[in-house]
């Protein structure tokens, strides 16, 4: 490494100064959306937990023909749905649930069932659009302001047809949960075919429909599909601006670090200068007597 004058390292300092500025400056819009998406999934929460009681407490109770979603079939084929961030500077929050996917399509390959894709976040669909994988959707620029609820919509229905025409035995669901308001980790949920809850000895819970039972459990199914999806969402967007906080929080300490070292360093180089000086005007004055 050639060595650099004070005036270069004046530069690097600077440099290194403002990139502090740029990390700093995202770790606050970070910290402040992170309250705004933790509201969000904690008010939803309630809801989609009692909702998906409700629909597995149903499908328990009434015969599985009522509806086609209810039917459990042996697994062949297989979609997953992966959420991931639209954009990068947020540690590995990308690279883990990638890493989540990648294993949960080895597991299923090794068992011989073939595995198709749909995609939500700009970073999931450039890694996996370069791969040889079978990706049916893909969607970009889903995160950008407001969590667009028509993709959330689209994808329901997407599943739902496949499921429902046989094209899939099994879709899958994983993105990055928030576990406290501290931590987070990819989460894999078996979106379709519900989970049925086995009936107990002693339970003597009996369904009525004031409407056709098909209509009915339709139309909880549809609520069920588009409200379960777009909480995944919120879950992955608060897990997002949790690890953006963190990383450029990471990012501003190592630049505070790199700041000392390299102001030790210009110190160190301008003393050096300083005594090269001297001595420069001290043999000028010898070389004169």
């Amino acid at each position: 490494m050639p060595k650099l004058s004070p005036r270069d390292i004046r530069r690097k300092i600077q440099g290194i100064k403002n990139t502090r500025r740029i990390t700093n400056a995202m770790k606050v819009v970070s910290a402040a959306k992170l309250r705004k998406a933790q509201e969000a999934i904690y008010a939803s929460r309630p809801y989609s937990e009692r909702l998906y009681e409700m629909l597995a407490h149903l499908s328990a109770h009434v015969d599985m023909s009522a509806h086609p979603l209810l039917e459990v079939r042996e697994e062949r084929k297989v979609d997953i749905i992966l959420i991931t961030a639209d954009k990068g500077l947020a540690g590995a929050f990308n690279s883990n649930v990638i890493k989540k996917v990648e294993e949960h399509i080895a597991e299923k390959n090794q068992n011989g069932i073939e595995v198709s894709l749909i995609l939500i976040g700009r970073k999931g669909v450039q890694y996996f659009q370069k791969r040889n994988w079978k990706v049916l959707k893909a969607y970009e620029e889903v995160f950008r302001k407001e969590i667009n609820f028509d993709v959330v919509k689209e994808v329901g229905e997407l599943v739902r047809q496949r499921y429902q025409n046989k094209e899939t035995d099994g879709v899958y669901l994983i993105n990055n949960e928030m576990i406290t308001r501290v931590s987070y980790k990819p989460v894999v949920r078996r979106f379709l075919p519900f989970e049925r809850i086995e009936q107990k000895e002693q339970d003597y819970s009996s369904y009525e429909f004031e409407v056709d039972a098909e209509t009915f459990i339709n139309k909880l199914i549809d609520l069920y599909l588009n409200y379960q999806l777009y909480r995944a969402m919120l879950e992955s967007n608060a897990a997002e601006h949790f690890a953006r906080m963190v990383a450029m929080d990471n990012a501003t300490r190592n630049a505070d670090e790199l700041i000392k070292t390299w102001t030790l360093i210009f110190n160190k180089a301008r003393q050096e200068s300083i005594t090269y000086e001297l001595i420069d005007i001290v043999n000028a004055v010898e070389a004169m007597k």
